[in-house]
């Protein structure tokens, strides 16, 4: 099967993603953070993998700042505010087979700032 480049960018970052997912699971007491971007924007939720549901969500649409790392920030930030309100405090990280760098790297240290463990 032949790939161009951008195919074969997405079949990586899936395979990444499912050695990543066979790891990591979420729970009640300590939901998955899962983080997807794109090259516009940035989201994250929380989800519980035991009932299959997200328990929060946060996206960068209706950001009005500058920058997509800021705009990183700004989602990291609401999604620890969103997890405060349901009571939760820790939880794991999923980076989607995103490497830890730059926007996923932003959103995760906004994230810990905001009084989320993991």
């Amino acid at each position: 099967m032949t790939m161009n480049k951008t195919q074969q960018k997405a079949y990586q970052r899936m395979r990444r993603h499912n050695r990543i997912r066979a790891k990591v699971s979420g729970t009640a007491e300590t939901p998955r953070l899962a983080v997807y971007r794109s090259s516009n924007h940035i989201t994250a939720q929380l989800i519980d993998d035991t009932k299959g549901v997200t328990v929060a969500s946060a996206n960068d649409v209706k950001v009005k700042v500058k920058g997509k790392i800021a705009a990183a920030q700004e989602v990291g930030k609401a999604i620890a505010e969103a997890a405060k309100a349901k009571k939760i405090e820790k939880v794991v990280f999923d980076r989607g087979g995103f490497l830890y760098a730059g926007r996923v790297k932003a959103l995760a240290e906004a994230a810990r700032e905001g009084g989320l463990a993991f």
